[in-house]
């Protein structure tokens, strides 16, 4: 059961009390992040080439027109940003939003565009490529550390779920396609793998595994495409929580608020006919839960040395 009070929503039976930060519908809602120093969260709308910036506590909701599609930012530092966009790395001027490239990441390549990313703990930022019609295999997963660009795994269809245990020696990721996500051991100090990737979930929804976000204890909070729902997972890959959303095509997850007990949920309305629409009304927004959650903050990315 579900009761609807404008922006505001309740479930039955957990009672969790939820918001609707932004009504705005995202074709294709991604990449959300939370700076808790200015209390600003950042996602995207990769089909519209928009970047959104929200004050939390406020409501408070900018759209930053793009001139190519981005995915993904990180800090870097108070007036910066690295921002994953289609032909690659941009830096943002938070003063004026001009942007630099920085590096460019398959811009010879027109059939592939950016997806999902995350930042290690040591500065390290794993980046998924993903081809623009869901062409199998055209994707790859890379990371950045200390300028250097490196392929990690070559053939994904649509990289997702990257992040990071809070010691930072396990990475998460899926290819969505397969509905799996895999847990691979990594250089604490590094951020890159030390050993193969193995599978820790299967059949893990629906539409496939979207983005996810490691929070303080381990746990894994990762998005149901087309599931309408975040999953919680142990580190062994136990199902252990599911928080229902108002849109079925939730994108990924983000900690937010004050104490990061907070999850900021994107979704997307891209691939609805007139009835799906219809029978989902809130698709494509951005929503608030209070999960209750211990989250940790996002590292910024490292350019050097």
């Amino acid at each position: 059961m579900k009761r609807w009070e404008g922006t505001t929503w309740m479930m039955s039976p957990a009672r969790m009390y939820s918001f609707t930060l932004s009504t705005i519908r995202c074709q294709l809602g991604e990449g959300p992040t939370y700076d808790p120093a200015t209390d600003t969260a950042w996602w995207f709308d990769i089909r519209e080439s928009r970047l959104f910036e929200a004050r939390v506590a406020t409501g408070e909701v900018k759209s930053h027109q793009l001139d190519k599609m981005a995915s993904a930012l990180a800090r870097i530092d108070a007036g910066r940003q690295l921002i994953f966009m289609e032909d690659g790395l941009y830096i943002r001027s938070l003063s004026n939003g001009r942007l630099t490239l920085y590096k460019p990441l398959e811009a010879d390549n027109p059939e592939t565009r950016s997806n999902d990313a995350r930042v290690h703990q040591s500065g390290t930022f794993w980046l998924g490529t993903m081809g623009r019609k869901g062409e199998q295999g055209a994707g790859s997963i890379y990371a950045l550390r200390n300028g250097e660009i490196t392929k990690l795994y070559p053939d994904i269809t649509t990289p997702n779920a990257i992040c990071f245990s809070p010691d930072g020696a396990i990475a998460y990721f899926s290819d969505s396609r397969k509905k799996e996500i895999y847990r691979v051991a990594v250089d604490s100090a590094t951020g890159l793998p030390r050993g193969a990737p193995e599978v820790l979930v299967r059949d893990a929804g629906p539409g496939g595994p979207d983005g996810a976000i490691c929070d303080a204890d381990g746990l894994i909070w990762n998005a149901s495409y087309r599931g309408g729902c975040i999953n919680v997972y142990s580190p062994q890959g136990e199902l252990l929580r599911t928080l229902n959303l108002p849109a079925r095509q939730a994108t990924c997850p983000a900690f937010v608020g004050p104490d990061l007990s907070r999850l900021l949920v994107t979704s997307a309305a891209q691939n609805l006919d007139e009835a799906a629409r219809a029978a989902d009304p809130e698709h494509g927004r951005t929503f608030v839960l209070d999960a209750g959650v211990r989250g940790r903050a996002e590292p910024d990315v490292k350019l050097g040395p």
